[in-house]
Formats: C-alpha cells, structure tokens, sequence
C-alpha cells in the first residue's frame, strides 16, 4: 500500500497488489470485490441498516514508474485539502501515505 484516503462520498487507493499462493497477481475485480464486500458490511453493521454501500463500478489506472507512484500519492494526499475537509492534508484522519512517497 503506497496511499489510501477515505472521502464523504468515494475513496482512494494507491497500491501494488500481490500474488496469490500460485503466484498469479490477485486482480484488481477479486481485490475490489473483497474491499467493497469486507467494507459495505461493515458500514451497514455500524449504521443499523442493511443493502447497496458502493456502486458498482469503480475506476482504475496501471501506473508504470515510481515518479508516477509519487505523484499520485502526492495527489491523494492532497484530495482533502482540494475538497475543503481540512487545511493540511496531516489534520485528515482517514488518511495514509507511505512517507517515502510523500513530501
């Protein structure tokens, strides 16, 4: 995991996904299907209710260098922030990022 931000209405995730007992890559459907079922449940626990949490589909991008990594992080980092939730991305608390992929 390189970054994660949970935002009001949707999230973001910054990783490098690992292989399964094969060897194979878990892909990035059987990793989403395991975040938004674990994570859905949850959130229906906690809020007394029960049915859909998140759409069905979601976004996602293949990043191919680590200047890449940092600047995605960067922009994670800073989603907060661009969003009006805090004025420094450290005040956020459902944030994450690898401090080597971060300034």
């Amino acid at each position: 995991m390189y970054a994660f931000v949970v935002m009001p209405d949707h999230l973001h995730l910054l990783f490098y996904p690992l292989r399964d007992s094969a060897g194979a890559r878990f892909s990035i459907a059987e990793i989403m299907s395991g975040i938004k079922g674990k994570t859905a449940h949850e959130i229906n626990r906690l809020l007394h209710r029960h049915g859909q949490v998140w759409e069905e589909e979601y976004f996602d991008h293949s990043l191919r260098k680590k200047e890449s990594i940092d600047a995605k992080a960067a922009y994670i980092a800073e989603n907060p922030e661009r969003a009006g939730l805090v004025t420094s991305y450290l005040d956020y608390p459902w944030l994450w990022v690898n401090p080597e992929h971060v300034e």
